[in-house]
């Protein structure tokens, strides 16, 4: 425990006042926190991390992770990054023949999927941040009450846990703990009401910190079962006491896609 504090609040500090001063700082971390995230899904696959298929990925995660307005480039050759992605699909695919299928359809499949998960999550976390005006006020609540509900989850669950989650994905995971979770996250919502600028409702913040909240623990849900599927304990040792980038960021990187599609952010 001594030690996850400990990371965490180192994390915190270098992360947070990235998150703050935005622009290319903050697009610089995005890159490599993405980049970071798709070497450690590799590496779950036991995919060759020296090779065309990496570097190809790699590739399509950072075109995927441009912003709008850094996209002119493309336009001036005729493509969009939708139509850059689906060529290199297919060239992952033709890469299965050429490799004789040293490289699978299968690993093909993983790493479109990997490329896709990652690629929006964290596309989201910059175009977040870097909304006019609210940007930094709505990335802030996210993150607060993506680790509000984290905590409140492992506390919780600890103290009074005993009636399992969803055991074959994440045996540790109770329905307490995600029931603390949601009201630790609503405890956000109502802080943010009473001291941010956003002009929501108190009703309207209690429900956006309920969605974070519901869907935030079910991105964690999804990167256990990840993990469960490939029999690793965490996605990387990058982070002493948590894991690896993607053990931190999963919440993030699941929930952000989500509240711009259900247009709250």
């Amino acid at each position: 425990m001594k030690q996850r504090i400990i990371t965490a609040v180192v994390v915190a500090a270098i992360f947070i006042p990235l998150v703050i001063l935005g622009g290319t700082p903050f697009l610089l971390t995005v890159y490599l926190l993405g980049s970071i995230g798709l070497y450690e899904l590799m590496k779950m696959k036991k995919l060759r991390l020296l090779s065309f298929e990496a570097f190809l990925s790699h590739i399509l995660l950072w075109v995927l992770l441009l912003p709008n307005e850094h996209t002119a480039f493309l336009a001036q050759i005729n493509y969009d990054k939708v139509q850059v992605f689906l060529i290199g699909v297919l060239l992952l695919l033709l890469y299965t023949v050429i490799s004789k299928n040293r490289f699978t359809f299968d690993d093909a499949g993983f790493l479109v999927i990997s490329i896709l998960y990652l690629g929006i999550g964290f596309y989201y976390l910059f175009e977040t941040r870097d909304s006019l005006g609210l940007g930094l006020i709505y990335i802030l609540l996210t993150l607060f009450t993506i680790w509000a509900t984290d905590s409140g989850a492992y506390f919780i669950g600890k103290s009074f846990g005993k009636r399992k989650l969803w055991p074959e994905i994440s045996p540790n995971k109770t329905v307490e703990g995600f029931i603390g979770g949601l009201i630790s996250a609503m405890v956000v919502g109502v802080l943010f009401y009473a001291f941010s600028s956003l002009d929501y409702t108190l009703l309207q913040l209690l429900l956006i910190s309920l969605i974070i909240g519901v869907f935030g623990q079910l991105g964690d849900l999804v990167q256990s079962a990840y993990k469960r599927h490939y029999g690793v304990k965490d996605s990387g040792k990058l982070l002493p006491g948590h894991g690896g980038i993607l053990d931190r960021l999963d919440s993030v990187i699941f929930i952000l896609p989500i509240l711009h599609l259900l247009h709250v952010l």
